[in-house]
């Protein structure tokens, strides 16, 4: 690679609309401390970028710097494996510190310029209130998932596999190839893919996800169509409906996302309806991010219509999010969701406010704890329970 390494930053920050001086920074801070020439690292990151995979992902890291998902994500819309820059990134601008190894080379998930691994561990501990009932408690395995990808020709065909081998059996939740145009503009996916639909969460218990039933847990069978500009990120995909069971009908689900991103703000749309024989389902949501000081927000609001049940229900969800990383490595996160399983229906909401603390004491180890207080109707003792929690997650 001839360019120089501003030059190669500016095309970088150009095609995937992250901060140009976040780039400068990681790459200043690599070079200082591995004495490697800008340039050479700089052909490695970009031989790398669809192959190296991380797990941390949260769509307020996003907001917070201004950048799109694809800046740091394999998959434009969030989630799972994170390429190269988003790696790095990682390692040396989240952690409350460091931990240099001499050395010991930078890990950024690349066996080679075609292949690359990854995977991540979460596991904790539980302390449920309900009332009028026993309080539980529980520790437990959360999840543990691998991840691969075989870059076939760099930059435009790629095959993806996401696989959950932890608790129970080995399940799979992502595995698709993907064809992108020279210039990343549109690809296309074929295979199980999680569908496109408003924030990718972490938390598939948030009622954002519960209603919508979007989520980890839910990939689906199909195909996605995506175009990736400078400021706009957006999706279609249409899947079999079956949450990525056996197909039973001749129906078929088109989910759409689409996104409006700057530097401080963003706002998205997103749409999704299901054509099954058991009952039209119909979603429509907005869904938007803002950076004020050192606070990111989130806010996502959906409404359903589901003709599935005995008499066609109208039911909605919203969330609001404030991360506030007063301090390196250490991140605040408040939450207050409402939940209304059916329109008509008087008095039925449910809310959950949530206070979490994320630490970050080095690279690739991410340390939780918190509180969910869940307020639903009286008669229901579930719905009014707390639960308290603490949890790691060791990701690479």
């Amino acid at each position: 690679m001839r360019s120089s390494a501003n030059g190669v930053v500016m095309r970088f920050a150009d095609h995937a609309t992250f901060s140009a001086s976040i780039a400068e920074r990681i790459i200043l801070f690599l070079c200082s401390r591995r004495r490697l020439h800008t340039d050479a690292f700089l052909a490695a990151i970009l031989l790398a970028v669809l192959g190296s995979p991380s797990a941390l992902a949260e769509p307020y890291f996003a907001v917070r710097q201004g950048m799109k998902c694809a800046a740091c994500h394999v998959n434009p819309s969030g989630g799972g494996m994170r390429n190269a820059y988003g790696n790095i990134w990682a390692q040396t601008m989240l952690p409350a510190k460091r931990v240099e190894v001499p050395g010991l080379e930078m890990w950024t998930g690349a066996i080679n310029q075609y292949l690359g691994v990854g995977g991540n561990l979460r596991a904790g501990g539980t302390y449920v209130d309900v009332p009028n009932e026993d309080a539980q408690s529980e520790f437990d395995v959360e999840e543990m998932r691998v991840y691969g990808a075989v870059t076939i020709i760099p930059e435009r065909l790629m095959l993806y596999v996401d696989e959950r081998i932890a608790p129970g059996g080995s399940v799979n939740l992502e595995a698709y190839a993907r064809v992108s145009t020279a210039d990343q503009r549109w690809y296309v996916k074929a295979g199980q893919m999680f569908l496109p639909y408003g924030w990718r969460l972490e938390d598939d218990g948030a009622f954002i996800r519960q209603a919508t039933g979007i989520g980890f847990a839910t990939p689906d069978k199909g195909i996605e169509v995506g175009l990736e500009t400078a400021s706009w990120s957006t999706q279609l995909a249409v899947t079999n409906g079956s949450a990525g069971g056996s197909e039973t009908d001749e129906g078929k689900q088109l989910s759409i996302r689409t996104e409006h991103i700057q530097s401080i703000w963003r706002l998205g749309a997103s749409f999704n309806f299901n054509d099954a024989d058991a009952g039209e389902r119909q979603m429509q949501g907005v869904f938007a991010g803002l950076r004020t000081g050192p606070v990111s927000w989130l806010a996502e609001a959906d409404y359903i219509t589901d003709e599935s049940f005995p008499e066609r229900r109208k039911l909605w969800a919203g969330l609001l999010e404030a991360n506030w990383m007063y301090k390196q490595g250490h991140n605040l996160k408040l939450t207050a969701e409402v939940f209304d399983p059916d329109d008509d229906i008087d008095e039925d909401e449910q809310n959950r406010f949530s206070a979490i603390w994320e630490y970050v004491p080095m690279q690739f180890l991410q340390l939780r704890a918190g509180v969910r207080i869940y307020d639903g109707i009286p008669q229901n003792d579930f719905q009014n329970r707390r639960v308290y929690f603490v949890s790691a997650n060791g990701f690479f």
